[in-house]
């Protein structure tokens, strides 16, 4: 009867934490699923936005599918001093989003990244300007394909890539100071450089952001609020490495117009 009693407080033990270990497991799963759904419908809205204001910036074409001109939105956006705004507009969204996010509830920051993903789309809407369709297309699924094997390799691996985090920041940030010098440069040796550069960063960026918010959700002791918010901010984080990573393939991979 003794051995009997020294062996039940183990094994309802046993039985509690292998239960707890499901729900963590599910918790982990649904909050993943949480923040690539999220960055899923800003990536889809920064498509339309980016089409809808092509569209309308585009007056026509020729017949070997280069544009015939553009219309008054189309100058205004791509020609006058208005694209310093449309082109700046995305980084003061992001400034806003880091000093606001510690005050906002979760359902304010997921409509703030809605809002965002519209206006980083006004902005990218030059692309398809600039690029053929097909091309626009081709490079948007090798990005895709190369995101979801990255994201994937930050989820699963056992090796931390927390030492990798601060060297790719320090990367982030040259690559963003370089981008800058090469506006007044103009350099297209720079610019190949950059888009080299930046797709590495990126690159790295993707795993390591994956690692980052499955160690977050699961290391840290989140109310639903919180762990809501974790998902929007996830979302934004990987939504810019793909953003990003398809700006600088498509510089380095699409055939212009």
């Amino acid at each position: 009867m003794s051995n009997f009693d020294r062996n039940a407080p183990v094994w309802g033990a046993g039985r509690a934490q292998q239960t707890s270990a499901v729900e963590m497991d599910q918790g982990l799963r649904s909050f993943m699923l949480g923040v690539y759904n999220n960055m899923t419908i800003g990536l889809a809205i920064t498509g339309l936005a980016a089409l809808a204001i092509s569209m309308l910036a585009i007056a026509g074409y020729t017949p070997d599918g280069k544009i015939a001109g553009l219309t008054a939105l189309g100058q205004a956006i791509y020609l006058s001093p208005l694209k310093w705004v449309v082109m700046l507009a995305p980084l003061a969204f992001i400034m806003l989003f880091s000093f606001k996010a510690e005050n906002m509830s979760a359902a304010s920051a997921r409509t703030m990244f809605f809002v965002f993903a519209a206006v980083m789309g006004v902005s990218m809407s030059s692309i398809l300007v600039v690029f053929t369709g097909a091309s626009v297309v081709r490079v948007f699924f090798i990005t895709a394909a190369a995101f979801g094997a990255l994201s994937l390799v930050g989820y699963t691996t056992k090796k931390s890539l927390s030492g990798m985090g601060s060297f790719l920041i320090m990367g982030l940030i040259g690559l963003i100071i370089a981008s800058v010098v090469n506006l007044f440069l103009a350099s297209s040796a720079l610019s190949f450089g950059i888009s080299v550069l930046g797709v590495l960063i990126f690159a790295g960026l993707t795993a390591w952001d994956t690692q980052r918010l499955k160690e977050m959700y699961l290391y840290s002791n989140l109310d639903p609020e919180s762990a809501a918010k974790l998902s929007v901010n996830g979302a934004l984080s990987l939504y810019l490495n793909f953003i990003n990573m398809f700006q600088m393939l498509i510089s380095l991979l699409g055939d212009r117009r």
